[in-house]
């Protein structure tokens, strides 16, 4: 798959996502009244939140894909990483705020609710999500997309929050007409308050891996690999030593490699380390596209 056609994969996959979890967060509104749960009230904003990031995610992922400006001369790779940590963090501060209401609702006596609305939205919302997860998951196989990754968490974590709930209200319903009915106004704020403390570990792995990106550190199995080039080329051609510095930002993998040669080493042309430097290329992997490949020659070791 073409860099073009992967980044018109990506974006049509982003659009149907978009499109789907705006009809759950529609659901989730709609229902959450109808039936006075607050845990589906809280499935509705997340799918909200979702589908404004997914929107975000889709406008930079178009930005990468096109060619660089006179302003952002070196592409919009840095943009993506910044994306993911602003969406992750936003959805790990909503799930603590439904957390804290959960405990609220909790202390102050649970809720009520209407158990045929929750569990027709929750029947309905599983449906979509267990379709959409599959879709976005087999069609990330082939794209490779840091966003659609996320995507694809976006509707597991929804498509658990929600098959939950369908079986903390189906087990209330049914506790209705027994002696344990007075327990069921706390089912609602529980299943929330334990999905949302489950769940707040998934965005913010998201959080803390876009923010090494944003900080440039180095991915060690980069780093290893450069490395491990650097030293074959180093034997190969008879160089005194290699200088390698690596760092990953979003999907671009930017590479500096510095080979130190020996004063006296033989003449060559400039069609000669063309071609070192496309062995160093095919060597080093990954999509071309998505690498920022710097290669230097130089004879002073500072």
């Amino acid at each position: 798959m073409t860099t073009i056609d992967r980044a018109a994969s990506e974006q049509r996959v982003l659009r149907r996502s978009i499109a789907a979890t705006i009809l759950i967060g529609a659901f989730g509104v709609v229902f959450g009244i109808l039936s006075g749960s607050l845990s589906i009230a809280f499935d509705g904003m997340f799918s909200m939140v979702d589908a404004s990031m997914t929107a975000l995610a889709l406008l930079v992922a178009r930005l990468i894909a096109g060619r660089p400006s006179r302003r952002f001369q070196m592409g919009f790779w840095h943009i993506e990483p910044m994306v993911l940590a602003f969406n992750g963090g936003l959805l790990t501060l909503l799930s603590v705020y439904a957390f804290v209401n959960a405990v609220e609702a909790l202390l102050s006596g649970g809720r009520e609710l209407v158990f045929d609305w929750a569990i027709g939205y929750a029947v309905i919302v599983v449906a979509i999500c267990a379709a959409m997860f599959v879709y976005g998951r087999r069609r990330n196989r082939e794209i490779g997309s840091e966003f659609l990754a996320l995507d694809v968490k976006g509707w597991a974590m929804s498509g658990l929050i929600t098959a939950a709930l369908l079986a903390a209200f189906a087990i209330a319903a049914l506790l209705q007409s027994g002696p344990l009915v007075a327990w069921t106004p706390y089912v609602d704020p529980a299943v929330l308050a334990v999905l949302t403390l489950v769940l707040i570990p998934v965005p913010l792995r998201t959080v803390l891996s876009a923010i090494k990106d944003i900080a440039l550190v180095a991915p060690p199995e980069l780093d290893r690999r450069v490395a491990e080039v650097a030293r074959g080329i180093v034997a190969r051609h008879g160089f005194l030593d290699a200088r390698t510095y690596v760092a990953k930002s979003g999907r671009s993998e930017v590479i500096e490699m510095h080979f130190i040669l020996p004063p006296d080493h033989p003449s060559q042309s400039i069609r000669d380390y063309d071609a070192i430097r496309t062995e160093i290329g095919a060597a080093v992997g990954g999509r071309p596209d998505d690498r920022w490949l710097t290669i230097a020659f130089t004879a002073d070791p500072r």
